[in-house]
């Protein structure tokens, strides 16, 4: 492992703790991607050495950082009871980011409940590590169902529904009591799909404190479906961009942990330190667009050859896939593939939540969303936080990410998007001095407006104004 430099070991007192705390948290998170392959090794996105983590009463820790500035925006939440509930417990952004609300609220001391609505049958290790961590943090979790779950409901000072999918537990568990509770319901949605736009699912959406949509464009799209395909309304809307969690931000701002990781992660596929990696991070499936990614990047060999550019060696590196089950999807991406003689060029790598190190081993991020594109994308901003060029689809969110032009380049989605994204990898494949460029506004951008701080207060100011609600709803 490279030694840090002088400056770095001098600059606070005990430079010797310093830098083996960094030794232990690259080491973490190097176990966590060799995990990844078996899907055994679950770190919530950059976190591995969480305060929780530490020997003691998860607790007692989170309660410890309260008070005074410590406690930041969402100090109020001191011990309020929050009820949390997620359709599904997995390694998708709407749980995993609201799990990573729920240590937020740990941290500042409040009493965190979860439900999962829809678990999977049989041993489900994604779940099980997930809920680990959690435990780890403080947080209870109670059945989906039964008398504990309703009493929680109804003695909760808040209760946030994740994803729309969600609105069935309401019915089925809380039953003759669904009135007392939707007073204090913050609906927090972050879909873009027309399928989850069912009245059984969000027919109370109306009567509940308020709605948390990710992005603009999301807010308006659910505020025109609702009303124009459920002939309903949506209840007070919030629009809350997400931010990249401290950890994360830590490992992004430390050369020398950035260095190890690109170094472990590039000799580990076989690549070489000058070569250019473009790289898809999200669960393999048509609606994130892998497919039209790697013919994307197929055309933009052809290009190079056909033009005869000098270019750095090019590689597609695909995060996300799922070695022990595979589906249909993947096996066509693995054909395509295999059939253009590309294989390699085209690097799958399992899914995981340790994507610190492959952002530190690429070079180029796509965001390749199709239809309407991503909810908003927290990707994308992990992506600028590395100082990468972000290449996007001009759908959903990502347009409130992306400045076409300054820190990445836009194209459209579907099969039309295609040979633009080739003609942007091969720009940026061909001018080192925009790549960089690009990655520096994008990691000024991501500093002005996408870190966890900016969540956390966006967020505050939501609970805020729906605790408020709620209570003078219970007094009148």
């Amino acid at each position: 492992m490279a030694k840090p430099p002088p400056s770095a070991a001098a600059s606070a007192a005990g430079g010797r703790g310093q830098a083996h705390h960094r030794t232990r948290f690259l080491l973490l998170l190097l176990v966590s991607v060799a995990a990844s392959a078996s899907t055994a090794g679950y770190l919530l996105r950059g976190a591995p050495v969480a305060p929780c983590d530490a020997q003691g009463d998860p607790g007692v820790l989170a309660t410890a950082r309260v008070g005074g500035a410590a406690a930041g925006p969402l100090g109020f939440m001191k011990s309020k009871l929050v009820l949390l509930v997620s359709h599904e417990l997995s390694l998708s952004g709407g749980p995993l980011l609201l799990m990573e609300l729920a240590f937020l609220l740990r941290q500042v001391g409040s009493q965190v409940v979860w439900i999962t609505n829809q678990r999977p049958e049989g041993t489900n290790y994604a779940s099980y590590g997930l809920e680990h961590k959690m435990l780890n943090h403080g947080v209870q979790i109670l059945p989906a169902r039964g008398q504990e779950a309703l009493d929680t409901a109804l003695k909760a000072d808040l209760v946030i529904l994740n994803t729309a999918v969600a609105g069935k537990w309401l019915d089925a568990v809380l039953k003759d009591h669904v009135p007392q509770v939707l007073p204090k319901i913050l609906w927090w949605i972050h879909e873009m799909r027309g399928h989850y736009f069912k009245l059984e699912y969000v027919k109370h959406l109306p009567l509940v404190a308020g709605a948390m949509i990710d992005s603009h464009t999301t807010a308006e799209y659910w505020k025109n479906r609702t009303h124009d395909r459920l002939n309903i309304q949506m209840p007070q809307t919030y629009v809350v961009h997400l931010g990249n969690s401290k950890e994360l931000t830590e490992v992004a701002e430390d050369n020398v942990a950035r260095r190890v990781l690109r170094e472990h992660i590039r000799e580990s596929l076989g690549v070489r330190s000058e070569d250019l990696l473009f790289a898809i991070i999200n669960s393999v499936s048509r609606g994130k667009g892998q497919d039209l990614f790697l013919q994307a990047f197929y055309q933009s060999l052809q290009l190079i050859q056909h033009q005869k550019l000098k270019v750095p060696r090019m590689h597609a590196v695909v995060v996300g896939s799922d070695i022990n089950a595979q589906t249909k999807f993947e096996t066509q991406l693995r054909e395509f593939v295999a059939k253009n003689g590309i294989q390699d060029r085209v690097h799958f790598i399992n899914k995981t939540l340790a994507v610190a190190p492959y952002l530190s081993a690429i070079d180029v991020l796509v965001q390749n969303s199709q239809a309407r594109g991503e909810c908003f994308g927290r990707i994308t901003i992990e992506a600028m936080a590395f100082k990468l060029p972000v290449l996007g689809t001009a759908a959903g969110g990502t347009t409130e990410i992306v400045l076409d032009g300054s820190t990445g380049l836009l194209h459209p989605a579907g099969k039309e998007g295609v040979m633009p994204l080739a003609k942007n990898m091969v720009r940026l494949a061909s001018h080192v001095e925009e790549r960089v460029s690009m990655g520096n506004r994008g990691y000024a951008r991501v500093k002005e407006r996408f870190m966890e701080h900016h969540m956390a207060g966006r967020i505050a100011a939501v609970l805020k104004e729906v605790l408020q609600r709620s209570r003078q709803h219970s007094h009148s």
